[in-house]
């Protein structure tokens, strides 16, 4: 914007010493280039007050000048460049906008297959089907109509999750069941249950998109 009022008061300078009367002191400026550079690289509230006190300047000329440079038409096709406040929002920063209106489920259900995914709450009794453990830090996979065999154990998921073609060797058919798995934790579920109620899971909601 500095740039911007500079090349205003640049224009406002050389319209003034070409008003009748101030030809020679007009004529001088000009072919002096040193001394059109030196008043180029003063502050703009030098520059401001010596228009003003320019010899035989009126308020009235100067206020002419700068209507007649906005009436301007090649002025006129250089707005002047403002700088916002607020910063353009970038993919990131639209991310986090994003997950900001994300929402979490309150309780967190867990259920068999006959339950119905969404935003848990006290009110709508939904499985959430974004949860993650925060211990081992894995999505927790869920499979509909199945449960795992009692021989699982931690190597079994620490060494094939996610990996459903290994997995398989360990899960059994059960219809109306929902077999839970994350990498250091699993559990069979047949009916809805508060996640509250089993002390050593560490798993939370992801967050659902509304």
């Amino acid at each position: 914007m500095a740039d911007d009022l500079d090349r205003l008061l640049d224009e406002v300078e050389r319209r003034l010493y070409r008003l009748p009367g101030r030809g020679a002191a007009g004529d001088h400026r000009h072919a002096d280039g040193e001394a059109e550079e030196r008043a180029a690289a003063k502050a703009k509230e030098g520059r401001s007050a010596k228009l003003l006190m320019s010899a035989g300047s009126s308020e009235e000329d100067i206020d002419n000048i700068i209507d007649e440079i906005c009436n301007d038409s090649s002025f006129a096709k250089t707005p002047l460049k403002l700088k916002s406040n607020s910063a353009s929002l970038t993919p990131e920063s639209n991310s986090a906008v994003v997950q900001a209106h994300r929402k979490r489920c309150c309780p967190v259900y867990l259920g068999g297959s006959s339950s119905p995914y969404g935003i848990g709450t006290n009110i709508s009794k939904r499985t959430c089907d974004q949860l993650r453990c925060t211990a081992c830090d894995f999505r927790v996979s869920l499979f509909n109509d199945y449960i795992w065999d009692q021989s699982c154990d931690y190597l079994f998921f620490r060494n094939n999750m996610p990996e459903l073609s290994k997995l398989r060797a360990k899960m059994i058919k059960k219809k109306g069941a929902r077999a839970y798995a994350c990498q250091c934790s699993w559990r069979s579920i047949d009916e809805l249950t508060d996640i509250q109620t089993d002390q050593q899971l560490r798993w939370v909601c992801g967050k659902h998109a509304e």
